[in-house]
């Protein structure tokens, strides 16, 4: 089960607290949490410390640590809406990496918090993003409806229309509406061009079914790269944003692009882990500057990873996807079980194993 993903993905990008805001808007989540464990060393009975660090380990997709924490936060302010919201992040992160019946539970318990943390403080834009998407992404057995999450959207439109505005176009394109969710990340990255997190969501709506069904093959790939090169200029210094930049030209059919935009501006990233990370998935999904994706994936997994959608676990599979290209057929199963130890249902690392096996 995976409706919370998107919810969980792009919320993690915003503040569960005021004195943690600047550092976890701009995806600082090892600062936030470092500043956030020094307070709880001086008082531990701190609650907007605990739940900044939930928010950060979710961050980080260290799901079971981010629920002892807001249940932690939750316990010493039980009203708080940031601790509400950091445990209803941390719920969905633990439904979605169970992927079995008992995640069910999960994902009905995080939509309570998510409801709680919205009720509890209507201008927390996170909460408004997490409980629009999950609205649209769960069956209208489990609380699901379009009607609930477009009301969602225009809440956070009242808090910040830019965010509003994209959240409107997510829920569209999810109801295969491309025609009327286009206008709408239009008006969003109008609001906030530099924004990586926008331009990224409307980079990666791009490539997905609804506006390839609109736009076709052809049609879709050639505004990827357009839309990815007006883009860059205004993200040159976000990894985030550099690295849904270099998915584009990847998806568009032009990985040395991919590559060399991401070359060219690793040393002004504001997260440089990101950006390894990414040039490991270019040189294992293309073939391309193998050994190069393979230094960049090693100094990933020595020092310490900044977030990301896939991790340490997918660190470790790009990681065996390379090695396997480079016929180190034992070393590429040994990274492939470092994925599954950390996830033991990883796909990527599993489907690895198995052409390992065939080959």
């Amino acid at each position: 089960m995976t409706p919370f993903l998107p919810a969980v993905s792009f919320a993690l990008v915003q503040a569960p607290a005021p004195a943690f805001r600047a550092d976890l808007d701009t995806g600082r989540y090892l600062k936030a949490l470092s500043e956030a464990e020094q307070r709880l060393r001086k008082d531990s009975n701190d609650a907007l410390a605990w739940a900044a660090k939930s928010q950060a380990l979710s961050s980080l997709l260290r799901f079971g640590e981010a629920r002892a924490a807001a249940d932690r936060a939750v316990a010493l302010r039980p009203g708080m809406a940031d601790a509400l919201l950091a445990r209803g992040l941390a719920r969905a992160g633990e439904a979605i990496r169970e992927r079995n019946l008992s995640s069910l539970r999960g994902a009905l318990g995080a939509m309570d918090d998510l409801r709680a943390a919205t009720e509890a403080d209507p201008s927390l834009e996170s909460a408004w993003m997490s409980l629009g998407l999950a609205y649209e992404m769960l069956p209208g057995l489990l609380g699901g409806s379009t009607r609930k999450a477009l009301q969602c959207a225009d809440h956070l439109r009242a808090v910040s229309p830019a965010r509003g505005d994209l959240l409107q176009a997510l829920i569209l394109e999810e109801e295969d509406r491309w025609r009327e969710a286009e206008p709408c990340f239009a008006r969003a990255l109008g609001r906030a061009p530099q924004d990586p997190e926008i331009a990224g969501q409307w980079l990666d709506a791009l490539d997905r079914r609804p506006a390839k069904k609109a736009l076709g093959e052809a049609g879709k790939n050639a505004r990827l790269l357009a839309e990815a090169s007006r883009l860059l200029p205004g993200l040159r210094g976000r990894a985030r944003g550099l690295t849904a930049v270099s998915d584009a030209y990847l998806h568009a059919g032009q990985p040395e692009s991919a590559w060399k935009v991401l070359q060219d501006h690793l040393p002004q990233a504001d997260a440089p882990s990101l950006v390894r990370l990414q040039l490991g998935k270019v040189a294992a999904s293309s073939g391309l500057h193998l050994t190069e994706g393979l230094a960049a994936l090693d100094q990933v997994l020595r020092e310490p990873l900044e977030g990301g959608s896939s991790g340490y676990p997918g660190a470790w599979w790009r990681k065996a996807q390379i090695l396997k290209a480079l016929g180190r057929k034992d070393e590429a199963r040994r990274a492939a079980g470092e994925a599954l130890k950390l996830d033991p249902k990883h796909r990527g690392a599993r489907e690895v194993l198995e052409r390992l096996d065939q080959s």
